[in-house]
């Protein structure tokens, strides 16, 4: 549509192109030349919409199939929630994305690997967060005991989250599950090896395990589950055989034991599931395709209570300026079509029963998860943490 418009009472000349859909294919309609005295522009637009309202729709980028009233605006548009995140933006940013399609409501987020605890209770009520996502629980559960999280009603995150993946009072909910699996060179350690955890520390295990710190997150919620199954001694006994049994003292990150596995350093590993998909899938670092290659995957326990899961995480900050629209944002994360992609983007397991994780994610085998509520473990996190020192796990 071109039009020229001339000031001071002279002719304008209006050229108007207008589709119109009823169901066929776009096509040309009409081209209407109009020469009329105008006082202005303004007035010469809002006579077309009357007279013409489908070529106006045309000239506001909207394409409809017959004439319709006029949309109205997005639930949540103008709305905005803050989100602190420990997860990387690009880990979440298409859910988020996504989210705000869906809903109309804006996200900003502020990303740290660590501190945000201090930072929230640094702001009080100051803060602008209104929600917090964790990669574990154990952040979720020191915010918690912090007095920074609100409680949250809601029937959708209830029947989403499984009670073991949430906490009891309502103040934080598992987004993504991953499990806590032992990786082996596919050729060194035969099929039926190894099969439960207790089994690192078995004495045919000597000089060929390797870990990360056992004062990590990860490895201190393994252990604080143990705790809780076997008993406080069994465990103390356990992390004496394991530390028995290592290749070398407890270092670097979950990928880096895969790399020794791959070099022959040691023979298997604890390992986070998703980190598995990180490897196969690193086209930036495509050694790592190499290291993952090297590994068949083992879901410890699987025949007993089975396999140890974490959680990535979100909460309700207890000063959010917008709350509603943080639960909102948390019930969208445990839609149906959040799972699948946030899932997906991080190689992780849904936490939505019924919602199937991807299918690199299935080809490692089927995860029949330990049941015993996070809560339980979080409650012996700082006995396992002190176990761990007892007996010098990682000196």
């Amino acid at each position: 549509m071109r039009i020229w418009h001339s000031k001071g009472g002279k002719v304008c000349r209006v050229w108007v192109s207008a589709a119109l859909a009823a169901g066929r294919l776009w096509r040309e309609e009409f081209i209407m030349r109009l020469v009329r005295r105008v006082a202005g522009r303004r007035a010469l637009l809002a006579g077309l919409a009357v007279v013409f309202p489908v070529g106006m729709a045309m000239l506001a980028g909207v394409m409809p199939v017959q004439a319709q009233p006029a949309q109205q605006p997005t639930a949540g548009a103008g709305q905005v929630v803050t989100v602190y995140s420990y997860r990387q933006p690009f880990l979440i940013r298409p859910v988020l994305e996504a989210f705000t399609r869906r809903t109309g409501i804006k996200v900003r987020t502020a990303f740290a690997r660590k501190g945000l605890l201090e930072r929230l209770r640094a702001e009080g009520e100051n803060t602008p967060a209104d929600v917090v996502i964790t990669a574990d629980f154990a952040r979720l559960w020191a915010l918690k005991k912090a007095g920074l999280l609100r409680p949250v009603e809601s029937e959708v995150l209830r029947k989403a989250v499984p009670a073991h993946l949430r906490d009891e009072e309502g103040q934080w909910f598992g987004l993504t599950k991953r499990a806590r699996i032992i990786v082996a060179h596919k050729d060194r350690v035969k099929d039926g090896e190894i099969a439960r955890y207790a089994d690192l520390a078995a004495p045919h295990m000597k000089g060929r395990v390797c870990i990360r710190s056992g004062k990590h997150p990860y490895n201190v919620a393994l252990f604080a589950s143990m705790i809780a199954h076997d008993g406080r001694d069994a465990t103390r006994d356990f992390l004496k055989g394991l530390k028995a049994n290592l290749a070398r003292k407890p270092q670097g990150n979950d990928r880096a034991q895969a790399r020794a596995i791959h070099e022959g350093v040691c023979d298997v590993a604890l390992l986070n599931s998703y980190y598995l998909g990180k490897m196969a899938t690193n086209e930036k670092k495509p050694e790592q395709k190499e290291w993952y290659g090297s590994l068949k995957v083992i879901f410890p326990e699987a025949q007993g209570r089975g396999t140890h899961v974490n959680i990535s995480g979100g909460a309700v900050v207890k000063h959010a300026k917008n709350p509603q629209a943080g639960q909102k944002l948390l019930e969208f994360m445990v839609s149906e079509e959040a799972q699948r992609m946030y899932a997906a983007l991080n190689h992780e397991y849904p936490v939505r029963p019924g919602v199937q994780p991807s299918e690199l994610v299935r080809s490692w085998g089927e995860l029949r998860e330990d049941r015993l509520p996070l809560t339980e473990i979080a409650r012996r996190s700082r006995e396992a943490a002190r176990l761990v020192d007892e007996v010098g796990l990682d000196h």
